[in-house]
């Protein structure tokens, strides 16, 4: 007996639902992979950010402190220079 058109019009939507719902599920997979590859990376990247604060805290903190230098006069304003019988 043949099946009629319909039947196979129906079987024929129902394979490509099949294979919607297939190619669906391994976009999400994929998608999840890549958040999951990003947060990682994220962890990885605050990880190595908190040590080298901690390794630049550390460092300051031995190091002797700075001696200041002395405060610079400031330089003559072009008012004094233009009076300057000299130049």
């Amino acid at each position: 007996m043949r099946k009629s058109v319909r039947s196979k019009a129906e079987a024929e939507f129902a394979s490509i639902r099949q294979q919607d719902k297939k190619a669906l599920k391994e976009k999400q997979k994929v998608e999840q992979e890549k958040a999951d590859h990003v947060a990682h990376l994220r962890s990885l990247r605050l990880a190595k950010e908190a040590a080298d604060k901690e390794a630049a805290l550390i460092a300051a903190r031995d190091q002797p402190p700075k001696k200041r230098k002395a405060a610079v006069p400031p330089a003559p304003a072009a008012t004094d220079i233009a009076a300057d019988p000299l130049k």
